[in-house]
């Protein structure tokens, strides 16, 4: 089974929600927005997923950061940190394949690749 994570009200979480849905694929859903994240998953994705494609610098949360913010976010445990705070600038939906691969955001054609089996 998959793990998801995201936000419930967010648009693009919903199109991969009804994706999923359509195709009979289980998933687990995690809302960092009430339940967190963990700095154990923190580390684990940032082992694995570059800083600027994890953070969603196209978002509003991202958007709204000062400057000053911004230009904090420079290596690891800075990035680690806004995450923390602001769940909100991780890019979704990531999920969690059984083989330790991610996908992040929703594109259909690559989701039909690695979800379609």
């Amino acid at each position: 089974m998959i793990k998801i994570y995201g936000i419930k009200n967010c648009n693009t979480m919903k199109k991969a929600f009804d994706w999923l849905d359509n195709k009979g694929i289980k998933y687990e859903f995690h809302d960092y927005k009430k339940i967190g994240i963990s700095d154990e998953k923190l580390d684990q994705w940032l082992q694995s997923l570059d800083i600027w494609k994890l953070i969603n610098a196209k978002g509003s949360t991202w958007r709204l950061l000062t400057d000053s913010e911004k230009a904090g976010v420079y290596n690891i445990p800075s990035a680690k940190a806004l995450m923390k705070e602001k769940t909100s600038v991780i890019k979704r939906p990531l999920v969690e394949l059984p083989n330790n691969e991610y996908l992040l955001g929703f594109d259909e054609g690559e989701w039909k690749v690695k979800l379609e089996k």
